[in-house]
């Protein structure tokens, strides 16, 4: 069946032309695979330029003058290449992709996933969708990365099956997850006691007596939540899904779902799968329950104030992708076996094998990803960058709301270059923290304003581990897709998160609302 169309597009607005100009301009771009590989080049090219510069910048991890390393140098090249296969293998994005989508291929090859989308959308109001996937995309935080190879392409199927365009899926998804990463959906993150423990080292600069409490964003970042949605929610029905109409969808077919009504097998297999996932959950959580729980951390790994469970070093949060994995895998197989799309145990290891061929593509861009970011970090570039900004925005001496929104922007730009959440909160709030509590305003509303700027630039930069996976899933819908087709499509979730997390953010201050749990807005 042809997508061509003989009917006249009406004229476009100028904020359609400007983000068709950004998709054309982007799209231009190499191959992200390509484009990695000139982008490591490029930074070669500037550590050889800076190494012989003395900066003033003190590196906060080791207290020393901050100096370029010239990646250039014979030591450094072969060292490049004696770690290169370690780099690669050790990609943090890489195995939680792989490991996911061997339990979900099985779901999706015996056809679990496809009839609980079609029972879902056959009780959820259409109007619902969309705020439905971003507020679940928000949620999946809870499960650390699992909402980038899990709830993205599952927003996808959503659209398509409802008969909205799948890229407006994609998008809805990816504001959710990514964009709206800091926020917590009454669920605790792991994120939450990791910048905690981070914004305690920093205070303890300047107050050895300074205690943070994990959750001393909890609830500026829950009420976050609504405001993440509200957003997401406008711009996919009003500006990103009416934008797409001009875009066929010109994928294969044969991958796509369909909105068919559930076949009887398939109604007593969906039923028994759910039963499955639900027992397991069940025997999940009882294992969770005792105090000497195999799950939580050791007592001596666990600051005062924090949960067992919730921590880093806990085994639960450690295992987050495996048990994701295990969590599809049981009612992929069951719903199989019951609906009768698996035969016998070849048919649960195709689905595995067909869910592998189809990230070739991705594993290929993951190599050349892997490498730009271990040279970059070794260059030591980003530091410098991070650094001369905010030692910048301490010396303009700015009034308090322009600071704290210097912050944020801060972090946002230092975002477009450091991927990694908690190595920029390093960087930056081991001089932003002291620096403001000398001004009167504590470590947790300091540590808020930097989630907002953290989280605003996820969706807009390519070099997010995660961003050459969302394009290809753009790709299974619009073949041409490339960095400037979802770059476009992110770019007003950036900028009106920008704007209005960042307006939220000083309101909450302005109201006295409270930020967290133990948490102040001023230090004495």
């Amino acid at each position: 069946m042809s997508h061509a169309t003989t009917t006249i597009q009406p004229p476009r607005g100028w904020v359609f032309r400007a983000l068709d100009a950004v998709e054309r301009v982007g799209n231009k771009l190499p191959d992200p695979a390509v484009l990695f590989l000139l982008l490591m080049v490029i930074v070669w090219a500037i550590s050889w330029l800076l190494s012989g510069v003395e900066f003033s910048e003190i590196d906060p991890r080791s207290g020393e003058p901050i100096r370029v390393l010239n990646l250039l140098d014979g030591s450094a090249l072969t060292g490049f290449m004696a770690k290169m296969v370690n780099t690669f293998v050790t990609f943090h994005p890489l195995g939680v992709v792989l490991v996911a989508m061997l339990g979900l291929g099985v779901a999706e090859h015996t056809g679990f996933i496809s009839a609980a989308l079609r029972k879902m959308l056959s009780v959820t109001p259409k109007a619902l969708l969309t705020p439905m996937l971003v507020g679940v995309g928000v949620l999946s935080h809870v499960a650390v990365d699992a909402g980038y190879v899990l709830v993205i392409p599952l927003g996808a199927v959503i659209f398509y099956a409802a008969g909205r365009h799948p890229l407006a899926g994609i998008a809805a998804a990816f504001a959710g997850v990514s964009g709206g990463f800091s926020a917590t959906f009454f669920i605790p993150s792991s994120l939450d006691p990791l910048l905690a423990g981070l914004t305690q080292v920093a205070a303890n600069l300047v107050d050895p007596s300074v205690k943070i409490n994990p959750l001393n964003n909890y609830f500026f970042t829950t009420a976050s939540t609504f405001l993440i949605i509200a957003i997401g929610w406008f711009l996919t029905d009003k500006v990103i899904e009416p934008r797409l109409k001009a875009t066929a969808v010109d994928g294969d077919a044969s991958q796509m779902p369909s909105m068919e009504a559930l076949a009887p097998a398939e109604s007593r297999g969906l039923l028994a799968a759910l039963g499955s996932m639900a027992l397991a959950a069940l025997l999940f959580v009882l294992t969770l329950l005792p105090e000497t729980s195999p799950w939580a951390a050791p007592a001596d790994q666990v600051a005062e104030g924090q949960h067992r469970l919730l921590v880093g070093a806990a085994p639960v949060m450690q295992s987050i992708v495996a048990l994701i994995f295990v969590f599809f895998l049981i009612p992929g197989i069951v719903y199989g076996y019951v609906a009768g799309s698996v035969k016998t145990h070849r048919d649960i290891i195709a689905g595995m094998s067909k869910a592998m061929s189809g990230m070739g593509y991705y594993i290929v861009m993951a190599f050349f990803c892997a490498q730009f970011i271990y040279a970059f970090g070794q260059s030591n570039i980003g530091v410098l960058l991070a650094i001369k900004g905010a030692n910048f925005l301490q010396a303009m001496g700015f009034p308090m709301a322009v600071n704290l929104i210097g912050i944020v922007l801060l972090s946002a730009s230092v975002n477009l270059l450091v991927g990694s959440a908690s190595a920029k909160w390093a960087l930056i709030g081991a001089i932003m923290v002291p620096m403001l509590m000398q001004l009167g305003v504590s470590p947790d509303f300091t540590q808020a304003a930097y989630r907002v700027g953290d989280s605003s630039t996820n969706i807009i930069t390519p070099l997010l581990p995660y961003f050459p996976l969302i394009v290809v899933f753009c790709q299974r819908y619009v073949k041409s897709s490339g960095i400037g087709t979802l770059v476009a499509l992110m770019l007003p979730y950036s900028v009106a998160l920008l704007a209005l997390w960042t307006t939220f953010l000083l309101a909450y201050w302005k109201l006295g609302l409270p930020l967290g749990l133990g948490a102040t807005y001023t230090y004495p």
